[in-house]
């Protein structure tokens, strides 16, 4: 009875079913592996692309910290400040590039794009960018190797540090950096007062290095030589046989009116100023003025400088000086200070300008000498773009 009745289930299955089972399971087998691996493949892009996007916002910003490295050195460009470049790579030969553009604010802010990319097949991909502004601080305008009063017609645009107690009369817009203490008003910045270190180190800049001559890499050139005494209605000026412009008084010199030199002035005694129209622009990495002994202000003495100022000794105000104006655009970094008793028509502005005031010189052939006004910098925003 029970193989009659499996004979007739056999005869009722029609050909194939089993077939057909089998067929459907392989593939719903294969659609749901399908669609892990299109997961998979789905999941590894995304990591790879977030590897790469990473990736590009690192570089990015190794283009901010490149340009903010260049803004506190400018000795190591041939412009004013470094403007950016393009198709930068942290390694040669990679397919990573990163574009910088730098926009100068002001003397101690710039505004700072950075473009990273990678190229593939002539095109760009995984591009990242940033946009900061960057601030230089400190950046000392005023360096006083000594204690000092700063007096009430001194006004200074940058960070001053004294080596010593600092009592203010003047204006100060920025920070104030004392081995001792500090007194007085209208300092807009912070008092950072008992510093053991200094935001930036004395230039350390020696009249004797320029005397004869002086280095440009190995390269050396003759210094032009200034006969002391009085000078006026002359201008000393930089040429292909002294392309810094170096001019060398051994004795005590004076400026008595429409004095213009472009390049640098080295005076290996006292400098005495009177009259108008006296200035000095330096030359790119070059100091302005480098003074062995004092600088004296005359009654109606104007005299602007472009470019650091060193003066190994004091700037004296004369008692009865009026009309006096002296405008430092770079730094100022007098070991005695601004001295005097000060009347009325007697200004003295100081502004704190890294681009003008950074120098690289070579006492001797191949060792550069560099100084900065500007110790470091900071970001003040970043934004992605």
């Amino acid at each position: 009875m029970i193989d009659l009745i499996m004979k007739n289930r056999r005869k009722n299955m029609r050909p194939g079913v089993a077939l057909l089972v089998v067929l459907i399971v392989v593939m719903t087998i294969t659609v749901l592996s399908l669609g892990y691996l299109s997961r998979s493949d789905v999941e590894l892009a995304c990591g790879a692309n977030m590897v790469l996007h990473s990736q590009m916002d690192y570089l990015a910003e190794s283009g901010l910290e490149h340009a903010k490295g260049l803004l506190v050195r400018p000795y190591e460009i041939d412009g004013e400040y470094w403007a950016g470049a393009t198709r930068q790579q942290l390694v040669a030969g990679s397919d990573e590039y990163y574009d910088v553009a730098v926009t100068k604010l002001g003397e101690l802010n710039y505004k700072v794009n950075s473009i990273a990319y990678k190229e593939k097949d002539g095109e760009q991909v995984g591009r990242s960018g940033l946009e900061a502004v960057v601030r230089l601080d400190p950046c000392v305008g005023y360096f006083v190797n000594s204690s000092t009063n700063i007096l009430s017609c001194i006004t200074i645009n940058g960070d001053v540090f004294c080596n010593g107690h600092l009592n203010n009369s003047g204006v100060i817009i920025g920070d104030v950096f004392a081995s001792d203490s500090i007194a007085g008003v209208n300092i807009a910045g912070q008092k950072y007062t008992s510093v053991s270190e200094m935001p930036v180190c004395w230039p350390g800049l020696v009249a004797g290095d320029f005397s004869d001559s002086y280095f440009l890499y190995e390269e050396q050139y003759a210094v032009q030589q200034i006969v002391p005494g009085d000078h006026n209605n002359v201008f000393w000026g930089h040429s292909a046989g002294n392309p810094k412009g170096v001019y060398f008084c051994s004795g005590d010199l004076r400026l008595s009116g429409n004095v213009n030199v472009d390049g640098t002035l080295v005076v290996n005694g006292n400098l005495q100023i009177s009259g108008f129209g006296n200035s000095i622009t330096s030359v790119k990495n070059f100091p302005a003025l480098l003074v062995n002994g004092k600088v004296i202000l005359e009654s109606g003495a104007r005299f602007g400088a472009t470019g650091l100022v060193q003066v190994n000794n004091d700037i004296i105000v004369e008692s009865d000086a009026t009309d006096v104006l002296l405008d430092v655009f770079g730094a100022l970094c007098s070991y005695g200070g601004i001295k005097g008793m000060v009347s009325s028509g007697v200004s003295i502005n100081i502004t704190a300008a890294p681009s003008t005031a950074s120098v690289q010189t070579w006492p001797s052939p191949g060792v550069p000498v560099r100084w900065s006004p500007a110790a470091g910098a900071f970001y003040k925003s970043i934004v992605r773009r």
